[in-house]
């Protein structure tokens, strides 16, 4: 009977655009509504500037993620016809390149050879694609899907804030913000973390940290220029 394994990698895509959507969800617009609640604005200001905040955040962040990882797809796809090309090319110095490599990692140069001739015989493109350029099913870029991850673990991200900020009275927007927010990130970093196998302790104290940071210094150029809004 076939095992069926599964890794913590396979999830290495979306949970690196979902983690990082959450993230500068939370920050960002807890951040900015800090800012804006330093300077002096009333609640309303506030709301409206932490809601303009998650609809620009959330299309700047799909935006972002499907130009960057669309750029590295088209690399991808450059690579794969280019080594097509010298598949069909010349074949035997292909195989003989993909032996190299296998006898670089351990294996001795007949096996390897032999390996190579069999790897080929199977899927030339694919061994050269997952041993030579490093492309496989895991790390293949997927643009629609980061994106669509990315703007919408923003928009959830953002909400969170936002959700105190319609709850609690303007003074105590300076405290119950980064206090929630803080606790947010705490959890998303232990969620990431456990999700994918890291450390969760290391990981709630890094999210946590540069949240603080950045919360702490939009809240002082608010307090800086503090002006009615």
């Amino acid at each position: 009977m076939r095992h069926a394994e599964r890794h913590k990698t396979e999830r290495i895509g979306w949970l690196r655009a979902a983690v990082l959507g959450a993230n500068d969800g939370i920050v960002s617009t807890a951040s900015l509504v800090l800012g804006v609640a330093a300077a002096g604005a009333e609640s309303t200001a506030v709301l409206v500037a932490g809601v303009a905040g998650l609809v620009a955040g959330a299309m700047s962040m799909a935006a972002g993620e499907y130009v960057s990882v669309s750029s590295q797809s088209d690399t991808e796809r450059a690579d794969l016809a280019r080594e097509r090309s010298e598949l069909a090319s010349a074949p035997e110095q292909e195989k003989m390149e993909l032996a190299e490599i296998y006898v670089r990692r351990g294996l001795a140069p007949q096996l390897a050879s032999t390996v190579a001739a069999q790897l080929m015989a199977h899927d030339a493109l694919g061994a050269h694609a997952r041993d030579e350029l490093g492309i496989s099913d895991v790390t293949t870029a997927r643009p629609i899907q980061a994106a669509l991850a990315s703007a919408a673990t923003f928009s959830v991200g953002a909400a969170l804030p936002l959700l105190v900020v319609l709850l609690l009275p303007a003074h105590l927007l300076m405290w119950a913000v980064p206090g929630s927010s803080l606790l947010f990130l705490g959890l998303l970093g232990s969620l990431a973390a456990k999700t994918g196998g890291a450390p969760v302790v290391v990981a709630a104290s890094r999210v946590t940290f540069w949240g603080a940071l950045a919360m702490a210094l939009t809240a002082g150029v608010g307090a800086l220029f503090e002006v009615a809004i």
